[in-house]
């Protein structure tokens, strides 16, 4: 099996432009397209969707809910239409979306945004993976809607949202120095089981934004959440895209786990913000090297609880000299940013510098553990 180079660079771009700019990428260069898109219907993007097509305005002043839910959908259905065939073959998108619950012309109902995507996909050629439920943490004391106490008229509160996955035809080939990487972008066997879990218990994350407009228009999109799915689902050096960027939760997750990123943002106060956050964060000794040593701690801890539970873990990891459940995490190594070199001009972009994870305090208990 061929090698490949244990340190190596990633690029990230935001684009403070609408998703159309995607269409020059190279065709079936994207191993994974990850977003949070404004969800249809729910208030606060409907200014987002009407400036895109001015029918939703008008449809939503008319009452007319099902006909601005179309529209609005309309609108992104050209932005997976721009992606499909940026896709690799075997790649993966990822949609988190929730649906949404509206009051109409004086009736409330509930508009299917999951499903209206996984017919979209569908349509585009895609296959339709299990999803993942995640469940949002919520402190409201509330847990109804409606008439309270009194039957029929309550409503079950939506306390979830659903994080959707398409394939692009059949299962993913690696080949030549590839091997190598999918080799060294494992997951720890227990992660893998709390991760291909279809719940995911998360707590939405406050976004630190720049004036109030822009804080109204930002969903809560949990760096956790979008860390998982780039580990879960590219390898390390990939290219992950995310259409709707935000306030850059993706590009952030893509740089500690060791993959080059590409992100369009049409507000360009949210765009500026996504930048800021990816140079601050993406420094020597900061996002990626905590979530590693989060990871390396969690994992030391299991090895601990396994060996008393069971006895020893029959395989090791060569890079770190510990023990782990099989063969497959042998060659696992943890992507460590070492450098960062901003390249400037209309993209924002950044340069990273990435070698294997150390970390002093954690260390001497590997060749013991």
């Amino acid at each position: 099996m061929e090698d490949a180079p244990l340190e190596f660079t990633t690029r990230h771009r935001i684009l403070p432009k609408d998703a159309s700019v995607l269409s020059s990428l190279n065709p079936d260069s994207l191993a994974l397209v990850l977003s949070s898109p404004p969800y249809p219907m729910i208030s606060m993007w409907d200014e987002t969707f009407s400036l895109q097509d001015g029918r939703i305005r008008e449809l939503l002043s008319g009452n007319q809910g099902w006909k601005a839910f179309r529209a609005m959908h309309d609108v992104l259905d050209r932005v997976w239409a721009i992606m499909a065939p940026l896709v690799m073959p075997g790649g993966i998108v990822c949609i988190n979306v929730g649906d949404a619950l509206r009051t109409v012309d004086g009736t409330f109902m509930l508009y299917p945004n999951a499903e209206r995507i996984v017919t979209a996909f569908s349509n585009l050629g895609f296959s339709v993976l299990p999803r993942i439920i995640w469940r949002k943490s919520t402190n409201a004391p509330n847990k109804f809607m409606g008439s309270g106490m009194l039957p029929a008229g309550a409503y079950v509160t939506l306390e979830h949202e659903h994080i959707l996955i398409f394939r692009k035809g059949g299962k993913r080939v690696f080949t030549g120095d590839q091997k190598a990487l999918r080799r060294r972008s494992a997951y720890f066997w227990e992660e893998r089981n709390r991760w291909f879990s279809d719940l995911w218990d998360l707590a939405g994350e406050r976004q630190l934004l720049k004036g109030r407009a822009a804080r109204e228009r930002s969903g809560a999109y949990p760096f956790e959440l979008a860390y998982r799915l780039i580990c879960m689902y590219s390898v390390q050096g990939d290219l992950v895209a995310d259409p709707f960027l935000g306030t850059g939760t993706t590009a952030l997750a893509a740089a500690a786990a060791g993959r080059s990123s590409i992100g369009t943002e049409i507000d360009p106060v949210l765009a500026e913000s996504a930048a800021t956050s990816l140079r601050e964060q993406c420094s020597p000794g900061k996002i990626a090297h905590s979530i590693n040593r989060r990871r390396m701690k969690e994992h030391l801890g299991f090895v601990e609880e396994y060996r008393t539970r069971k006895g020893e873990l029959k395989h090791r990891n060569t890079c770190y000299d510990l023990p782990v459940i099989t063969a497959q995490e042998t060659d696992l190594i943890l992507p460590e940013i070492a450098g960062l070199e901003e390249t400037g001009g209309e993209d924002d972009s950044l340069s990273l510098r990435h070698r294997p994870w150390r970390d002093r305090e954690l260390q001497p208990p590997f060749a013991g553990a």
